[in-house]
């Protein structure tokens, strides 16, 4: 084998791989001795089939098979004499390959950078701790009683007031004309709840059963259903029952609606929960100073191809997003050469992190175990209630799929090595202080690890949130 080196800039390499024509042949006659001593050919008894009628026969298809091994082969005998560690699969283009010559063929790829691991013990970090507090428990258990509730009909003519529920059929109309979505019959209306447009539950208080009511709003101009937003419609509401909400008590008996024995128990499993979240939510955070501060503190050249292979599947993701109606709210206005320029940069950090992660995971021999990947694929399984068999069979079937959950589980546990290793000063906030921003600390850890986030401006029918909406 001879080795010709064309090019070597940056992280992009070039070279020709010269395979002597002597080395080829023995390849090809070696195999169609072996095809001779498998076929069974007319008038000729078994492994005495002549190597001219195999060649005859199988020539081409036996030279075609040895050129893909041998390039194979090649390919990862140059890479091993280089020391060169290819960061996607070669572009191989062929220069010769004629019978009785040298085959030539040449290798294009782009090699994997140099990454130094930093030193994780050197990393300071801020942890925000939130407390769940008696008040939050209470208001979880309160919540947790609202969905117990029940209604009953008033029978005193009474007009209606903030927290009765109204029984009501209502049409919408915009400039005279129904519109879909906005036409619902027996619709249980809470005032006060602000679930439907806004102005829409405060005209209903004050109304009777047995009424009519004519209700004026003007949709939002962010409305999820495009065709309605910004627009004034005006609903006719038949009021059909006027009816008063009835909330149990809480007792043991009714924690044990819930799961639980008695109310304390109840609300130390409540306190868990709400604690839970506020753990996770300090991780969050926490994740991103150390996500941040690896790309703040490493710059190093990463491979065009890696890059190009993420933001292309940024790029479908957001085409896909498109074509559903939901948006950005940071990227509306935006010309596509920016948001491919932004995204670009995304990718690109991407690629960055995931090299340091990889590089920090190797040293420190962390590594995703089977039952890692068995507490993933119960997890997900877990996400689809009904449907957990179905998942796991998917998942067992399609080795893809499953090898898919490997890359964020790495990465969850090579955070958490980091975490555990740096220098992390705790300090108590509020809540509201831990839940600040959230959604955007939220975005950008999705932007470092999956799709673009999108905030969804779902096309709710109108009927759903004003009836409408």
């Amino acid at each position: 084998m001879q080795v010709i080196d064309k090019s070597a800039e940056g992280l992009a390499r070039e070279f020709n791989i010269v395979v002597p024509a002597s080395s080829i042949e023995d390849r090809v006659v070696s195999r169609l001795n072996e095809v001779g001593q498998q076929v069974r050919l007319p008038g000729f008894r078994p492994g005495k089939v002549p190597m001219k009628v195999l060649r005859s026969r199988y020539g081409d298809s036996v030279r075609g098979e040895i050129l893909e091994s041998t390039i194979n082969e090649f390919i990862q005998a140059a890479l091993t004499e280089k020391s060169l560690k290819p960061a996607m699969q070669p572009k191989v283009d062929l220069v010769t390959f004629e019978e009785g010559k040298d085959l030539e063929f040449s290798v294009k790829l782009e090699v994997l950078p140099d990454v130094e691991s930093p030193d994780v013990g050197n990393i300071e970090l801020d942890r925000p701790i939130a407390k769940a507090s008696d008040a939050e428990v209470d208001k979880g258990i309160a919540d947790l009683i609202k969905n117990q509730r029940t209604t009953e009909v008033v029978t005193d003519a009474r007009a209606a007031k903030s927290g009765d529920a109204l029984v009501v059929d209502f049409v919408g109309t915009i400039d005279g004309v129904e519109f879909q979505g906005g036409k619902a019959t027996g619709a249980t209306i809470e005032l006060g709840s602000n679930t439907f447009i806004p102005g829409f539950e405060e005209q209903l208080v004050g109304a009777k059963a047995g009424e009519t009511v004519t209700v004026k709003v003007n949709f939002p101009d962010d409305y999820g259903a495009k065709e309605l937003a910004g627009k004034a419609a005006e609903f006719k509401v038949d009021v059909k029952e006027l009816r008063v909400f009835k909330t149990p008590e809480l007792t043991d008996e009714l924690a044990k609606q819930f799961g639980d024995e008695t109310v304390d128990s109840l609300k130390t499993r409540m306190r868990g929960f709400i604690q839970q979240n506020y753990d996770a939510t300090s991780r969050l955070r926490v994740k991103r100073q150390v996500l941040d501060g690896l790309a703040a503190g490493n710059t190093f050249p990463v491979p065009k191809g890696m890059v190009d292979v993420e933001f292309n599947a940024i790029w479908q993701r957001m085409e896909e997003v498109a074509k559903t109606g939901e948006y950005d709210e940071e990227d509306m206005g935006k010309s596509e050469d920016q948001l491919k320029a932004e995204y670009r940069e995304i990718a690109e950090r991407r690629v960055r992190l995931g090299l340091l992660l990889s590089s920090i995971g190797q040293k420190n021999n962390l590594s995703v175990t089977q039952d890692d990947l068995t507490r993933a694929v119960t997890e997900e399984a877990f996400r689809y209630p009904g449907q957990e068999k179905a998942v796991i069979d998917f998942y067992q079937k399609n080795p893809q799929a499953l090898e898919s959950l490997q890359a964020p589980i790495f990465e969850e546990k090579v955070v958490d090595y980091i975490i555990l290793q740096a220098k992390v000063t705790d300090r108590e906030v509020t809540v509201e202080e831990l839940t600040r921003d959230v959604d955007a600390v939220e975005k950008t850890d999705e932007d470092d690890s999956k799709s673009p986030k999108k905030k969804s401006k779902a096309k709710k029918s109108a009927a759903s949130e004003a009836g409408a909406g």
